[in-house]
C-alpha cells in the first residue's frame, strides 16, 4: 500500500485539491495534505471547483505539518509554486520527495467569476501533473 504526503503553507487549496485528485485515481493509496501553516479551513472555492467534478473535499481540514513528522511516506509531493513562497522541507521519514508546483490560487484577484476560472484552470493543471505522476509512480500499488 502506498502512503503519500502532500505539502504546501496553507493546505487550503492546491494540496486539498491533489489530496482529492490522488484518493479518486486509487482508494488503496493511503494519501493525506498538510501545511506548514495551515488556514483555519479548506477554500470554499477549491470545494466548489472539485464538486463540480464529482470529488468531495467539503469534509477536509487544514492540518499542520508536525504530527506526519514521526510517519513515513513513500512519496512527499510539495506544491508550492512562485518564488514568493518558501516551499516546505519534509524532515520526516520519506523514501521519495517530489516538487509538482502550481500557481497559488488564494493569491488570485478579479471578480468571483474571474476567479472561478482560475481555480478551474489550476484544478486541471493539478489533475494532469497528479494523474502522470499516479500514472508513473503508484499505479502498480493495489
Amino acid at each position: 500500500m502506498g502512503k503519500v504526503l502532500i505539502l504546501c503553507t496553507g493546505n487550503s487549496c492546491r494540496s486539498q485539491m491533489a489530496e482529492g485528485f490522488l484518493k479518486s485515481f486509487n482508494e488503496n493509496l493511503q494519501v493525506y495534505s498538510s501545511g506548514t501553516k495551515p488556514s483555519k479551513y479548506v477554500h470554499k472555492n477549491a470545494v466548489l471547483v472539485m464538486k463540480e467534478i464529482g470529488i468531495d473535499i467539503s469534509e477536509n481540514k487544514p492540518k499542520l505539518l508536525e504530527p506526519f513528522l514521526k510517519q513515513s511516506f513513500d512519496y512527499v509531493i510539495t506544491v508550492c509554486g512562485n518564488a514568493k513562497e518558501n516551499c516546505p522541507v519534509f524532515l520526516g521519514k520519506v523514501k521519495h520527495t517530489v516538487h509538482i508546483g502550481f500557481e497559488d490560487p488564494d493569491e488570485l484577484k478579479g471578480t468571483e467569476e474571474e476567479v472561478l476560472k482560475e481555480f478551474r484552470r489550476i484544478r486541471n493543471e493539478i489533475l494532469v501533473d497528479f494523474y502522470s505522476f499516479y500514472n508513473n509512480n503508484l499505479r502498480k500499488i493495489k
